[in-house]
C-alpha cells in the first residue's frame, strides 16, 4: 500500500499540525533543517482549512494527534519513549496522550467473541458487561464464567482496527523516506526504524495472541515476587482478537488519597515498585514497558498488581550486564570503569579517548550525586549519559531508550506514592545483589559451564568440523596478522566464556 496515494493521508496530516499550532512545535522538536521545513509547511499551509481543530485543551501536539485518529495517538505514546529522536519536552507532552475513544456496541463485541471463540457468548458467560473501558485499539468488558462463576476481565480490538492502522502505517513510512531524503541529516535518527519500531509495537498490540503469551510469561517470572501479583490469561477464551483473563478489583495507583484511606504504607509501596521494575529488568530481562499509574492497582492486601501487556521491554543477558555495570559504577563514582564498559560494550567507537570519556561522564553524575537524595533521579542520570554517548559516537540503542523512559515513568509512581523517596538507596541492593551473582568468578563458570554444554550438542560433528576447516586452511592464502579485538567485556561475561573455548578449540586444531 506503500506509494503516492498515502499522499493525502500527509497533507491531511500536515493540514491538521498546521491548524492546531503543532506544526513549529514539531518542526523545533526534531530541529528540521530549512529543506524539510519548507517541504512541511507545502504539504500543510496550504490546505490548512481542511486540518482538524481538535481539543484546545491540550498541548498543540497531543491535540493535534489526538485528532488524527488512533494510529497518531499511538504513534504519539511510542514517541514519548524517544526523547532521544524528539527532545525531552516533546517527549515529556506526548505522555499525557490518552487514548480514550468512544466504545463500540455490545452487540459488535458479542459476534467478535463468538467468532474467535467458535461458540456462542451465552455458554461462555452467564454475564457479560457493557464497555468499562475503551482504548484506540480495544475495550474491555466485565463478564462472569458459567461454568465457575468467576469474575474475569475481556479484551476485544476494535472492528477494522488492523486495516486502519496498516494504512497510516504506510503513509508513516511515505513520510520518513521523504524526511530522508529532504534532510538527510536527520538519518543519524534513522526515520525508518523509528517507524519500523512503531509497527513491531503495534502489529503485536493487534494480536491479542502475543499480548497473551506476553502475560503468561510475565506471571511465571514473577510468581514469587513477594507483594506484587499479575493477573492470569485464560487461554482458551483467548484468539487474535480476544484475550481473557482474571478481574481484579483494587485502588488505582494514582489515587493517593485512597491509598492513604484505606491504611496501606505508601513509602513500602513507593520503594516496591521500584525495586520490582529493577528485578524484573536485571534478574528476568523482560519488564513491564508502560508501567504508569493508570497500568497499576493496590489490592486489599496492599499488593501491587500490574495490568496491560502490551508493551514490555526485554534485554539480553549480556545488555543486563552492561547495564548494570554502568549503574554500579555510577553508585561507586567510578567513572573511569563506567567509561570501560561502554567501549569493551562496543557503545562508544574504539578510535575514542576513554579518558576524555571518563572525564564526560563524571560531568554527568557528579551534579547529580550533588543534590539532595529525594531528588536524585536515576532517569535523569541515564537521559544526561545518553546524551554524553551520542557526542561521543554511540548509536542509538532502541532497548536502552525503551528501559530509559520506563525508568523515568517508575520513578514518577514511586515518587507520586512516597515523595521523600531516596533512589539510590532503594536500587542499590538490587544492582549489588545482581552484581554479585552475574558479574565475577561464579558468574564466569556459569558461562564456561553453558559453552561447553553448547559445545557437546556438535560432539558427534567435531571431528567431521575439524577436518573442513584443516583442509579449508590448507588451501587457504595465509592471512595478514591483525591485531585482537575480541569484545571481551567483563569477568564473566558470556563473550569472555565464548572466546576461552573457542581459543581453546582452535589450540586442538593447531
Amino acid at each position: 500500500m506503500r506509494g503516492p496515494h498515502n499522499i493525502w493521508r500527509l497533507i491531511r496530516t500536515g493540514a491538521t499540525l498546521e491548524r492546531t499550532g503543532a506544526m513549529p512545535v514539531v518542526l523545533d522538536a526534531f530541529q528540521a533543517p530549512p529543506s524539510l521545513r519548507f517541504a512541511a509547511r507545502l504539504l500543510g499551509w496550504p490546505f490548512k482549512w481542511l486540518g482538524d481543530r481538535g481539543d484546545p485543551n491540550l498541548p498543540p501536539a497531543p491535540r493535534a494527534l489526538t485528532a488524527l485518529g488512533p494510529a497518531y495517538i499511538k504513534f504519539g505514546q511510542v514517541l514519548s519513549t524517544r526523547p532521544d529522536v524528539v527532545g525531552e519536552e516533546l517527549a515529556t507532552q506526548m505522555r499525557v496522550l490518552q487514548d480514550k475513544l468512544p466504545p463500540f456496541p455490545l452487540e459488535v463485541a458479542r459476534r467478535t467473541i463468538e467468532s474467535e471463540l467458535e461458540m456462542p457468548v451465552d455458554t461462555i458467560f452467564s454475564e457479560l458487561s457493557e464497555p468499562v473501558a475503551a482504548a484506540s485499539i480495544a475495550q474491555v468488558h466485565k463478564a462472569r464464567l458459567r461454568d465457575t462463576g468467576q469474575l474475569v476481565a475481556v479484551k476485544v480490538l476494535r472492528p477494522g482496527i488492523e486495516r486502519a492502522f496498516r494504512r497510516d502505517i504506510d503513509a508513516f513510512y511515505l513520510a520518513a523516506r521523504m524526511i530522508e531524503l529532504l534532510a538527510p541529516s536527520t538519518r543519524r535518527l534513522r526515520p525508518m526504524d523509528v517507524i519500523a519500531h512503531f509497527e513491531g509495537v503495534v502489529l503485536g498490540e493487534l494480536d491479542l495472541r502475543l499480548e497473551t503469551s506476553a502475560n503468561a510469561e510475565f506471571v511465571a517470572n514473577t510468581a514469587r515476587d513477594e507483594g506484587f501479583r499479575v493477573p492470569e490469561v485464560h487461554w482458551f477464551l483467548s484468539a487474535r482478537r480476544v484475550m481473557t483473563l482474571d478481574w481484579v478489583e483494587g485502588i488505582p495507583a494514582g489515587d493517593v488519597a485512597a491509598i492513604e484511606a484505606a491504611g496501606h504504607d505508601r513509602q513500602a509501596l513507593g520503594e516496591r515498585v521500584l525495586k520490582l521494575f529493577l528485578s524484573h529488568a536485571l534478574r528476568d530481562g523482560f519488564f513491564h514497558a508502560d508501567m504508569h499509574q493508570g497500568n497499576l492497582k493496590i489490592g486489599a492486601d496492599g499488593a501491587i498488581v500490574a495490568l496491560d501487556f502490551g508493551i514490555m521491554g526485554r534485554l539480553d543477558e549480556y545488555t543486563r550486564r552492561v547495564y548494570a555495570e554502568i549503574i554500579f559504577g555510577f553508585i561507586r563514582k567510578d567513572y573511569r570503569r563506567v567509561a570501560e564498559v561502554h567501549f569493551e560494550a562496543g557503545y562508544v567507537p574504539p578510535d575514542r579517548d576513554i579518558d576524555e570519556f571518563a572525564r564526560a561522564l563524571r560531568a554527568v553524575g557528579e551534579p547529580i550525586f550533588g543534590m539532595d537524595a529525594t531528588r536524585i533521579s536515576m532517569g535523569r542520570l541515564l537521559n544526561y549519559l545518553f546524551e554524553v554517548t551520542e557526542r561521543f559516537g554511540m548509536e542509538t540503542r532502541t532497548e536502552l531508550i525503551l528501559l530509559q523512559r520506563t525508568m523515568v515513568v517508575v520513578e514518577g509512581v514511586s515518587r507520586s506514592l512516597y515523595p521523600q523517596i531516596n533512589i539510590w538507596n532503594v536500587a542499590q541492593p538490587i544492582v549489588e545483589d545482581y552484581i554479585r551473582d552475574n558479574i565475577g568468578p561464579k558468574a564466569f563458570l556459569r558461562d564456561m559451564t553453558r559453552t561447553a554444554v553448547v559445545l557437546s550438542r556438535f560432539g558427534p560433528r567435531l571431528p567431521r568440523l575439524a577436518e573442513d576447516l584443516l583442509i579449508a586452511r590448507s588451501r587457504a592464502p595465509e592471512p595478514v596478522p591483525k591485531p585482537s579485538r575480541w569484545p571481551l567485556v567483563m569477568a564473566g561475561g558470556a563473550g569472555a566464556a565464548a572466546a576461552t573455548a573457542i581459543f581453546a578449540l582452535g589450540a586442538l586444531l593447531g
